[in-house]
């Protein structure tokens, strides 16, 4: 039997595969810096290479700049959909050029926050700054309230994450995080081993706040949604 295999391909890309995947959407915080270790870039790329192939839509920041700016480009040219949600008054400063997929704009950072949590089934961190910090910790204290039960990742690219893992372990030696809350938190160092870590994790924490929202918990002052907490 012939084979014409080549014939038939040959100009053509190889299609990705695809992967199952319990989300739907999933949150990132990054930088909106490139980082100084080359590490962190190609992170952002091996992440959204693995959001791509498991056929999972990105929620971030909203900007086109530094990792922000390189997850979100590649999660778009895989072909998912991308929804940037980010303050007016940050518009200008993050975003260069031509934005990327969906911009939602927000009349401010508590409004950002809620709107990417409502619209997130799981929550990633890369890398970052005091802003990528406010916001993991922000929705692992949403968790430990029983605001959401929805999986919260660590990427620590290289052990950039090691002095925050240190001291979070600290409070808990010290009896300020209990050890069922330093679970909330899963972390791993590659985009591979966090993704495949999610898809399979179970909240140990119950929902003691469930009446509360983001908007409420944040005192936005507009109506909550029935979805916030899945």
């Amino acid at each position: 039997m012939e084979n014409n295999d080549h014939d038939d391909y040959q100009g053509q890309q190889p299609q990705p595969t695809t992967k199952s995947s319990r989300f739907k959407r999933i949150c990132v915080f990054c930088g909106s810096s490139p980082g100084k270790n080359p590490s962190y870039q190609l992170a952002a790329i091996e992440l959204a290479n693995q959001l791509v192939e498991r056929n999972i839509d990105l929620v971030y920041g909203g900007g086109s700049v530094g990792l922000m700016g390189l997850i979100s480009r590649a999660v778009f040219n895989g072909g998912r959909h991308v929804l940037g949600v980010i303050p007016k008054t940050l518009m200008p400063r993050e975003i260069t050029g031509e934005s990327i997929g969906e911009v939602r704009p927000v009349s401010g950072m508590h409004q950002r926050k809620a709107e990417m949590a409502r619209q997130a089934d799981a929550f990633i961190a890369l890398p970052g700054g005091y802003g990528t910090l406010e916001e993991l910790l922000e929705v692992i204290t949403w968790a430990q309230l029983g605001i959401h039960d929805k999986p919260v990742g660590l990427l620590n690219v290289d052990g950039y994450y090691n002095s925050l893992l240190s001291f979070i372990d600290k409070a808990v030696d010290e009896g300020f995080i209990t050890p069922a809350a330093r679970r909330i938190i899963v972390s791993a160092r590659t985009a591979h081993e966090l993704m495949s870590s999610l898809e399979e994790y179970i909240p140990e924490h119950n929902g003691v706040a469930s009446k509360l929202s983001w908007e409420v918990e944040q005192q936005l002052g507009y109506k909550a949604k029935s979805d916030i907490a899945r």
